[in-house]
């Protein structure tokens, strides 16, 4: 019997309407003969809200901002993913689907030890295995799994992408559906920009691009077991498809059928809340290894005569205030940092970028825009810009190179 592996982000599970509509798609599936795997995130902003309560917690002992331990925020969020992986479960019973639910350790993801970041380092799915053969339907709690060590981690986020794609792979399922918000994978976030181009498919060393700079798609380690183990991914949007007989638009992202990108422009990507590190050329060992045990990996870097610059993004930090400044008392006057400030993105083919450089440079500064840095990835270009001005100039870029 083929697996199928479904995955439900937050928005798609943020009451108890919408987990309904859930348990009748994962329900028709598995009427069709499907041994389905669904993984879950947590209910809408639920990790967020706990984030806010450790913040509220650690409060109770100080009047300023101090590190949250990393090993309780995992002990903490992964709570978030438990409570819906539940519901689902008890929604799929009433309706006389045999469901069971599995924690991501129960489920045998076995992750590095780096907390509230840990990366995936092998699937051992038995009890998934035991359970579809049983003829359940098996929920995983997405998000997190158990280190050789036997400690609770969480993946970062987006990280119940990477335990849908991960399973996929391991149970050699037909297909990985990641349904969320968004009917696929657009030109630029429909939330911001006016007119997207919707992508009926895309390749995958574009979609890893698109989203390790910001963009709301599929995460980016989630993308790479895709490429690693050829796993076929299809996104879709979840309340398009609580009928079986709805009409839907879906991307389904594969590699390059040729070898090589197509070349064109595929997107034009924002991400807020980026800093820029500025630390004497001696010191930048010292710092990777500061910003690494903070889970704050650098996203570029370049070097000058005496100082190296990376750039490091805050979104999603529980205590990005704290990290930042105990890096500037350690390491004092050698090491500065800018307000936080906007990343814009274009992405596509390397020899469409740079036929169309010259455009977006002069449109930056007819919009009286000057770029901070310009980097650059294999397949983008990237500039660092006020803050205050990203989403307008997103949506200048995005009619300039795909609208037109």
């Amino acid at each position: 019997m083929k697996v199928l592996v479904q995955k439900y982000g937050g928005s798609s599970m943020s009451d108890m309407e919408k987990i309904g509509h859930v348990a009748d798609k994962v329900n028709a599936a598995y009427r069709i003969d499907y041994q389905v795997v669904v993984v879950v995130s947590a209910m809408g902003k639920a990790t967020d809200q706990l984030i806010a309560l450790a913040h509220q917690a650690a409060l109770t002992g100080a009047d300023y901002s101090v590190e949250l331990s990393r090993r309780e925020l995992d002990m903490l969020v992964s709570t978030g993913e438990r409570v819906s992986m539940a519901l689902l479960c008890i929604a799929l019973h009433a309706r006389g689907c045999n469901a069971v639910s599995l924690t991501g350790s129960q489920a045998g993801i076995i992750t590095s030890i780096d907390h509230f970041d840990a990366q995936i380092m092998e699937v051992r799915p038995f009890r998934v295995k035991q359970q579809l053969e049983q003829g359940r339907v098996v929920v995983v709690a997405g998000y997190q799994g158990v280190s050789y060590k036997g400690e609770v981690t969480t993946l970062g986020r987006g990280g119940s992408d990477t335990t849908a794609v991960a399973l996929a792979a391991t149970l050699g399922a037909e297909r990985c559906e990641i349904y969320s918000d968004v009917d696929g994978v657009y030109s630029g976030d429909p939330k911001i920009v006016k007119e997207p181009y919707h992508w009926p498919t895309i390749e995958l060393p574009i979609l890893q691009e698109m989203a390790e700079v910001g963009a709301k798609v599929i995460n980016g380690r989630a993308i790479e077991w895709a490429r690693r183990k050829d796993v076929h991914i299809v996104a879709r949007k979840a309340s398009d498809h609580h009928r079986p007989d709805a009409s839907f638009r879906e991307t389904i992202a594969s590699e390059p059928k040729t070898g090589a990108v197509q070349e064109k422009i595929y997107a034009v990507v924002s991400f807020p809340q980026v800093v820029q590190a500025c630390v004497e050329r001696t010191q930048w060992s010292a710092l990777l290894r500061r910003i690494t045990e903070f889970s704050l990996p650098p996203l570029d870097f370049y070097g000058a005569q005496n100082t190296i610059k990376c750039l490091i993004p805050l979104l999603h930090m529980p205590d990005a205030e704290y990290c930042c400044q105990s890096l500037k008392q350690e390491f004092a006057d050698s090491l500065t940092f800018t307000p936080p400030m906007g990343l814009i993105s274009v992405i596509g083919g390397r020899k469409k970028i740079l036929e169309r450089l010259t455009d977006i440079f002069d449109h930056l500064e007819e919009d009286e825009i000057n770029p901070l840095s310009v980097t650059g990835g294999p397949f983008r270009v990237s500039t660092l810009i006020d803050l205050s001005r990203l989403e307008e100039v997103q949506n200048r870029l995005h009619t300039l190179l795909i609208e037109s």
